[in-house]
Order: C-alpha cells, then sequence, then structure tokens
C-alpha cells in the first residue's frame, strides 16, 4: 500500500499550539491534506495520553483510528473527493537539557511506539525524572544517550530519532549546544540510531553532504502547532500498513519501502541563514565568517544557521549526489499559495472558499499540489494558480531566506510576472 506519513506534530498541550491540535481535528486535516498516517505527538503528558486512549481504538497492527463517536463530528467538514481512513502512530518528542564533554547540551529527540502499554511503562521511567505535565513535550534534564538506553531496555519495538537535527539551539548538530557526530553523543549506542529528522531548515541535498548519515533514513515531518501546518513536510511510503512495517523500512532504510520525502524549501525555515533577528541582519556563511560571528550592527555574537552548520560538518561539496538517492519534492502548502495570488492573508474569506472549492472538485492537497494536471487546476480554478503550481513542482520560487528565528519569506511570482499573466487571462476572455 502508497501512503503519506507525518509522525511529528504537536497536541494542545504543547506551548504555543493551537487549541485545535486535537485528535478529532487531527483526522479532519489528515484526509484534507491526503495524509494516511499521523504521529499522535506529546504521548508523554498524562491528560493527552489519557484523551488519545479515550478516543483512540486499535487498527491495524501499532496503529490506531479515531473511535466512530468521535468520527462523526467531522465527518460533514470533510468534502467527498477527499474522505479516506486515517490512521494514528504513537510519537512524542522529547527535550533533554544535559552537560556532556564540558558543555550544555540541549538535543530534541523523537520517539514512536508500538502500543499504549508500552508508552505507558515509559512514562513511567520518565516521570521519575522530570515533570511530564508541565508541558507536551517535557523538558528533563537527562542525556539523550541515557534517554535511548531507557527506550530500549522497555522495548526495542520503539524507534529513536533526533529531530530537527540541525536547529541550532535544540537539536543533535545545533549551533549553539548540539555534537559534531552521532558518535560524541551515543557512544556505543550510536547503532540503534536508524533515522534522523531534516527539519524544516534543512533538506536532503544538504543532509547528503556528511557521510556519516548515508546509512540512515532521512525523514521530513511537520512538527505541527496547528492543524493547518500538518503536511508541510511528510513522508511517502509503499509497503504494509501496519507499525512493524514502517519502523523496518525506517530501520533497514529501503528505498523500496520507504519511497521519497516532501519537503519545505529549506531557504524558507527560520534557522537556515545565519543571523541577528532583533538588528534584521540576514547573513550568509560567508558574511558571517567575514565580520567575525558578529553583527555589525549591535556587535553582539550572531546565530549560526542550519547552512553554514552543515558546511562545518560536511566532508563533501555542494550538490554532492550519492548512489542511490531518495528523491524528494518541495513544496509550499496550497493555502498560502491560493493568499499570494489573491494578494490577501491566508485566513481570508476568499481565500477559504478557493481552497474548499479546489478541494471538492480536484481531491486532497497533497494531490493538487503534486499530481493533478495543470490543464484541470486551470479549468477548476485559474491559470495563475496553475502557473503558480508549475513552478512549484520546478522548485522556480523567490526566497529570502530566514534566519534567527525568522521564517524565510517565499514567493513564487515577482510583481512584474503576476501581472504579466493576469493580463494574458483577461485578454483571452
Amino acid at each position: 500500500m502508497r501512503f503519506i506519513a507525518d509522525f511529528h506534530v504537536h497536541s494542545h498541550y504543547s506551548r504555543a499550539t493551537s487549541k485545535e491540535m486535537n485528535i478529532v481535528s487531527l483526522t479532519k486535516w489528515g484526509q484534507l491534506k491526503g495524509i494516511q498516517l499521523i504521529g499522535t505527538g506529546d504521548f508523554t503528558h498524562p491528560r493527552w495520553f489519557e484523551e488519545l486512549q479515550e478516543k483512540l481504538e486499535p487498527a491495524e497492527p501499532g496503529f490506531f483510528k479515531l473511535k466512530p463517536t468521535y468520527e462523526q463530528e467531522i465527518q460533514a467538514q470533510v468534502p467527498e473527493s477527499c474522505r479516506h481512513s486515517m490512521r494514528f502512530i504513537l510519537t512524542s518528542e522529547i527535550s533533554s537539557i544535559y552537560k556532556k564533554n564540558d558543555r550544555v547540551r540541549k538535543v530534541h529527540n523523537l520517539i514512536f511506539a508500538p502500543s499504549f502499554q508500552v508508552v505507558a511503562h515509559l512514562n513511567a521511567e520518565l516521570q521519575k525524572i522530570g515533570n511530564l505535565k508541565a508541558d507536551g513535550r517535557p523538558i528533563l534534564g537527562l542525556d539523550s544517550k541515557k534517554l535511548l538506553q531507557i527506550m530500549l531496555n522497555i522495548s526495542e519495538k520503539c524507534l529513536f530519532v533526533p529531530a530537527h537535527a540541525w536547529t541550532p539551539h535544540f537539536s543533535i548538530f545545533g549551533s549553539e549546544s548540539g555534537f559534531d557526530s552521532l558518535k560524541e553523543a551515543f557512544d556505543e549506542l550510536t547503532p540503534y540510531i536508524y533515522a534522523l529528522e531534516t527539519g524544516l531548515s534543512s533538506d536532503p541535498k544538504m543532509n547528503w553532504r556528511l557521510s556519516e548519515l548515508d546509512h540512515l533514513a532521512l525523514i521530513s515531518n511537520s512538527d505541527a502547532h496547528s492543524p493547518a501546518k500538518l503536511g508541510r513536510e511528510a513522508n511517502i511510503f509503499e509497503t504494509e500498513f501496519s507499525y512493524p512495517a514502517v519502523i523496518k523500512a525506517l530501520k533497514t532504510n529501503n528505498p523500496k519501502s520507504f519511497l521519497e520525502t516532501i519537503e519545505f524549501f529549506p531557504e524558507e525555515g527560520k534557522y537556515h541563514l545565519d543571523g541577528h533577528r532583533d538588528c534584521q541582519m540576514r547573513m550568509t556563511p560567508e558574511e558571517t565568517k567575514g565580520h567575525n560571528f558578529i553583527c555589525p550592527k549591535c556587535h553582539k555574537k550572531v546565530t549560526v544557521g542550519v547552512l553554514h552548520r552543515v558546511e562545518k560538518l560536511a566532508d563533501r561539496k555542494i550538490n554532492f549526489i550519492p548512489e542511490n538517492i531518495r528523491p524528494f519534492q518541495s513544496i509550499i502548502p496550497l493555502i498560502e499559495i491560493i493568499a499570494e495570488n489573491e494578494q490577501v492573508g491566508t485566513s481570508s474569506k476568499k481565500v477559504q472558499k478557493i481552497y474548499y472549492d479546489l478541494l471538492n472538485n480536484l481531491g486532497n492537497e497533497f494531490s493538487i499540489l503534486l499530481h493533478v494536471s495543470l490543464k484541470n487546476i486551470k479549468t477548476h480554478s485559474s491559470p495563475l494558480l496553475a502557473e503558480a503550481i508549475d513552478r512549484i513542482r520546478q522548485g522556480k520560487v523567490h526566497i529570502a531566506g530566514g534566519y534567527d528565528g525568522e521564517f524565510g519569506t517565499i514567493k513564487i511570482f515577482t510583481e512584474k510576472e503576476r501581472q504579466k499573466i493576469i493580463g494574458k487571462q483577461r485578454h483571452l476572455f
């Protein structure tokens, strides 16, 4: 079976997260987006764990589905063209802050679990170390290696994945508090790291520059804090639809079962470039080096971004392509494309109407972005939208890179290009 999975999301119990991040809403938005498998996120939080057990029931081995009673709440909100079976896989992100090799480390890790029983056991162990009630993504004074060991002691059916691996402040390779290699972090347990989450500010191509990562499955997830952000990155599989099959595909890094990833344009990620947000200074790695890592405006240290960090750790040249690569496609969420075309906000009534009209007529969002013919898009919308999606499929977009916590600014058209296409459209009519 071919399916799309987004493993890393958060619940409404995490900080800075929408109240709509509940299991019913995720079921709805998974269908709108075209995702068949979603990570639950936050299974360490006691109240969220209770909610999961209350509203989900077992489906395929290791997968869960919304109970029919709750599914009825959203049935009318999902266009018939988008309806499909939705499944959940138990996942949670944990923040570890600790000292190792004379440096404070701040690393986020993602854990996959096969059952509620395993989660209950894991939560009981972690509760001894820190307060799991404080946040959906708990902060524990626990070495990442020790966390991995605890997980393995409970069940080797679990999977441990370093999250958004290059983010400066909270990741395994982060410039501010990370490590220079997996072995430095995990020592003799390094062989139990089978996958790595690349994060929004990097893509597979950037990660290919490190030979150390060649054997790892490079996964991409949304890290969504609101339902509309679901699927901004995702993974495509073709395998048996079950937890054991997904974990096997990732552990073996099998290109025949883990097919490809759907990516953010990494330049749009909020830590892609170096810089200093307070001074609105966006800097390339070369500029940062030229200024000795100091902001030229305020003379404080700049935040070293993902591109710079990859460059520092890479043992291969830019644009190196290994053998047997897993392909990827970069996208912009459909709602954002429509908003740019209409030159209004994503929450405007006009944009929302166009979005749902497209879903009703053409199917789910991923189908529209990746597969529906440009002719059909033009028929059911406009030449401008068809041209926009064509450009995105070809990677022809304009981006001012993100830096120091500021998302990059992405544009599909210059104003001149936009007016030219609109002019042609008016001429035809």
